[in-house]
C-alpha cells in the first residue's frame, strides 16, 4: 500500500489535482521535456522527413485553463499537446511552443535546419575550398567566400574500420551539408589516417590509411563503407588526403602512395553518380610515385610545411614561402596535369620557434610548433598585414594578408584551377580573413 501512495503523490502533484475543482491552481507553469526534444540548439533533417515534439508533460494539465501554441517562423500551426513538423522545402525553420496559464507563459525554441533534396551548385571561375580540419563545424565557414567545403571527418583505423565520429558529434557532418546545399555549396568529406596536429601531416610511422588502401581486399571493404556514408549523410563526394608517409619507412609509403590512384578509380565506381573525387597530394620526396590519378576531378597541391624549416639547425624562415608553391605547381604540371586540375594548398597557421640556438638557428626538431592564423592574430593585433610577428616566442612565420594576395594573383595569373585553405576553421573573420582576400581575387 506505501508503494501505491508513493506512485500517486507525485503524480497528483503533476497533474495539478486539487481537493476542489474550483480551486483555483497557484503553483508555477512549467513545461517538462522527457524525450529531449528541445535539448539540441539544432535539428537535421533531410527534405521529406519530420521532426517530432513529443513526450512533453505540463503544469498544470492542458484543459484546466493551460493554453498550448505552436508556431512556425510565427505563424500559428497547432494547439496540441504535442506536434510533428513536416517540411515541403529545404531551409531553416524556428519552431516555438508556447503554454499559457493565469497570465504565465513558458515558451520553448527549437531550430530545424532541413537539407534540400537537391540543389543547383554556385558557378564559380575558380575553386576557392575551406578545408576543415576534424574540429571544424559549419559556423567556421562563410558560405559567401568558398566555392567548395571539404570537411576531414573519415579517419580510417589500423583494422580498416572508418572514424566518423567527429561528424557525427552534434550533426555536424549533416549541419555543413544542409547550410552548403542551401548556399548552393557542395561539401566534400576529406579521407585520411591518424593525423598528429594542425599542419595536418601523419604521426611518424603511422601507416594505418596507407597499409588498408594498399591491400585489395581491405581497401574494396573500404570504399563500400565510405560509399555507403557519402550516400547515407548526402555529401557531394570524397577527398582522399594521403598523409600517411614517413622517411622512417620507405616501402610502406610508397606503396601506399601508389595505391591513391587505384583507391580514387574504385571509389569513382562505388559513388553516386556525379560525386566528386579529388585527391591531395604531397610535393616531397614521394610525389613521383603517385601514378594513375586521372579519375580525380582535381588534385589540391599541398604546397606548405617545409620542413627544412623545423630540423636542426635550421634558420629560422616561413615554411611556405612563394616560391615554394611556385614549385610545387611545376613539379605536379611535370607530371602531367594542366594547370587547370591543379588547386593550390595555403596554410591558415603559422610555424611558431620556440628556442634558438648559436647565431639564431632552430634548436631540435621540437623547438617549433604551430599555432592558427587566427590565435596569432590575438597575440598581434597588426599581423595580417605581415608575414612575421615577434609577439610570441621566438618569432611566428605565417601567411599574412600580404603573402595570401601574392599566391592568389599567381594562381589566377598562371590559370589554376583554385585555392584550398587549410584550416578553414584556423581563419580569422571579418576584413582578416585569409579565405575573403582569396575570393575577392578568384572571382
Amino acid at each position: 500500500m506505501k508503494k501505491i501512495v508513493y506512485i500517486l503523490f507525485p503524480l497528483m502533484v503533476l497533474l495539478g489535482c486539487k481537493k476542489n475543482k474550483n480551486e483555483v491552481y497557484s503553483g508555477t507553469l512549467q513545461i517538462f521535456d522527457q524525450g529531449l526534444v528541445f535539448q539540441s540548439p539544432i535539428r537535421v533533417i533531410q527534405e521529406g522527413q519530420s521532426a517530432a515534439y513529443n513526450r512533453l508533460l505540463f503544469t498544470p494539465v492542458p484543459g484546466l485553463a493551460t493554453k498550448i501554441r505552436w508556431t512556425v517562423d510565427g505563424k500559428q500551426v497547432s494547439t496540441d499537446t504535442t506536434f510533428t513538423f513536416t517540411p515541403t522545402t529545404g531551409g531553416e525553420f524556428e519552431v516555438k511552443l508556447e503554454a499559457t496559464f493565469n497570465g504565465q507563459t513558458e515558451t520553448r525554441l527549437s531550430r530545424v535546419l532541413v537539407n534540400p533534396s537537391s540543389y543547383t551548385p554556385k558557378l564559380s571561375s575558380f575553386v576557392r575550398m575551406s578545408y576543415l580540419s576534424e574540429n571544424g563545424i559549419s559556423a567556421h565557414v562563410n558560405w559567401s567566400n568558398v566555392s567548395h567545403v571539404a570537411f576531414n571527418g573519415a579517419r580510417v583505423l589500423a583494422n580498416g574500420s572508418v572514424d566518423f565520429s567527429k561528424g557525427d558529434l552534434h550533426q555536424n557532418v549533416d549541419e555543413l551539408v544542409a547550410r552548403g546545399h542551401l548556399n548552393g555549396i557542395p561539401v566534400l568529406l576529406g579521407v585520411t589516417g591518424r593525423l598528429r596536429g594542425m599542419e595536418g601531416w601523419t604521426f611518424h610511422g603511422n601507416t594505418d590509411f596507407g597499409r588498408n588502401i594498399s591491400d585489395v581486399s581491405q581497401r574494396a571493404k573500404l570504399v563500400k563503407i565510405l560509399a555507403e556514408y557519402v550516400r547515407e549523410r548526402k555529401l557531394d563526394g570524397i577527398d582522399v588526403m594521403m598523409t600517411d608517409l614517413s622517411h622512417e619507412l620507405y616501402d610502406i609509403p610508397r606503396k601506399s602512395v601508389q595505391s591513391v590512384g587505384p583507391f580514387l578509380s574504385e571509389l569513382r565506381k562505388a559513388l553516386p553518380t556525379g560525386s566528386m573525387i579529388t585527391a591531395t597530394v604531397a610535393i616531397d620526396y614521394l610525389h613521383w610515385e603517385y601514378t594513375g590519378m586521372s579519375t580525380a576531378d582535381w588534385i589540391n597541391v599541398r604546397a606548405f610545411n617545409y620542413e627544412n624549416r623545423v630540423e636542426p639547425g635550421a634558420h629560422p624562415g616561413n615554411q611556405s614561402p612563394l616560391s615554394y608553391m611556385i614549385q610545387g605547381a611545376e613539379l605536379w604540371q611535370n607530371k602531367g596535369f594542366p594547370a587547370n586540375k591543379i588547386v593550390m594548398g595555403v596554410p591558415a597557421f603559422g610555424l611558431r620557434y620556440l628556442e634558438l640556438i648559436g647565431e639564431g638557428v632552430n634548436a631540435t626538431w621540437k623547438s617549433s610548433d604551430y599555432i592558427t592564423y587566427r590565435d596569432i592574430l590575438l597575440k598581434d593585433p597588426t599581423a595580417a598585414q605581415k608575414n612575421f610577428t615577434a609577439a610570441e616566442a621566438k618569432g611566428v612565420y605565417y601567411d599574412g594578408i600580404p603573402l595570401t594576395t601574392q599566391k592568389a594573383n599567381y594562381i589566377k595569373e598562371k590559370g589554376f584551377k583554385g585555392v584550398y585553405l587549410w584550416a578553414g576553421d584556423y581563419d580569422a573573420v571579418g576584413e582578416n580573413s585569409m579565405m575573403k582576400t582569396i575570393s575577392q581575387i578568384l572571382q
